[in-house]
């Protein structure tokens, strides 16, 4: 049997849907099936993005009143599969709030989670493949039994392709009474200051390693990142030493990035990082070693101290601008 419904669980920003919402619209509508999207928030504003982007429907849990999401939408979902029916998938993005509600709605449901997804394939059902062995092998899966399966899907697996479609139908999708598990709430939220792109959205990013020296040389980092409007990245290694904060990690267990342009400087590839950057369009290593593992990737390779490197490749940028 193939596959005739998706629910998709969008995740609302300051402006829009995040981008992996929309990666996630986007490959759903692929697969020829239906698609609806399940959100919270002020659901009017993102009716039509959903829509533009494969939706015909938007659930919307509606203001959450300074709750987090992962329990009143998870408890919304399960509202909806008990009064429609299963969908074939209910596809979530990998990040704070997808994966609480993924493993609350997987024990109100009953049913298994799969994660850390990177493809999603209609073969007589929904199959979905898995990176392993840092990212060298890739393995298959699929539900069986009675439900929806669950997949928690990493980002920038999918491309973002706009359908311009109508804006969805808003559809209200009550969470009914939560208990102590709704109790908590947020009091308060930081967030951090930044210039430029986001990291994950970034179409040039520039990431140091271990192999800068010490944390005040990440400035260097920094600067060129900003002289080319890209995003300032780093290796697990650096951000386990406190030299940067966790949101600049790239990296299997950090972010995952797609950019035009990846300039990984002082990092020597260790496998985690380097899943979450191999499949930038291009990458540049920086490294004086030149048999580090960072180099099998690369589309271009400096061997050379990152001390003197990255001075002259500002040095060029400031001339340039």
């Amino acid at each position: 049997m193939t596959i005739s419904n998706i629910w998709v669980v969008v995740e609302p920003s300051s402006a829009s849907l995040t981008t992996t919402s929309l990666e996630l619209l986007s490959h759903a509508r692929s697969l020829g099936a239906s698609v609806s999207a399940i959100t919270w928030g002020d659901g009017a504003s993102n009716a039509a993005q959903a829509g533009e982007y494969g939706a015909s429907t938007l659930y919307d849990v509606g203001d959450l009143a300074g709750a987090l999401p992962g329990v009143p939408v998870a408890y919304a979902i399960a509202a909806l599969v008990d009064s429609l029916g299963a969908p074939d998938a209910i596809l979530l993005p990998t990040s704070y709030d997808g994966r609480d509600i993924a493993g609350r709605l997987s024990a109100k449901l009953d049913r298994p989670v799969l994660t850390n997804v990177t493809g999603l394939l209609d073969e007589g059902g929904l199959v979905t493949e898995h990176p392993i062995f840092g990212g060298s092998q890739t393995v298959r899966a699929r539900f069986t039994g009675e439900g929806p399966g669950i997949v928690v899907v990493r980002a920038k697996s999918f491309a973002v392709e706009s359908a311009n479609g109508a804006p969805a139908t808003i559809v209200s999708a009550s969470s009914g009474d939560t208990g102590a598990a709704g109790a908590a709430k947020i009091l308060t939220s930081h967030v951090e200051e930044r210039t430029g792109p986001k990291l994950e959205e970034a179409s040039v990013v520039v990431s140091g390693g271990r192999g800068l020296g010490e944390a005040d040389k990440y400035a260097l980092i920094e600067e060129a990142a900003k002289l080319l409007n890209g995003a300032p990245g780093a290796s697990r290694a650096i951000v386990d030493a406190g030299w940067v904060p966790y949101s600049h990690q790239v990296g299997q267990t950090g972010k995952t990035v797609k950019p035009t342009v990846y300039i990984a400087c002082g990092i020597s590839g260790a496998t985690q990082h380097m899943v979450g950057m191999k499949g930038s369009k291009n990458i540049v290593a920086i490294n004086k070693d030149p048999d580090a593992p960072i180099f099998q990737i690369a589309d271009f390779g400096i061997v050379g101290d990152v001390h003197k490197v990255l001075p002259a490749l500002i040095e060029a940028l400031k001339a340039r601008s």
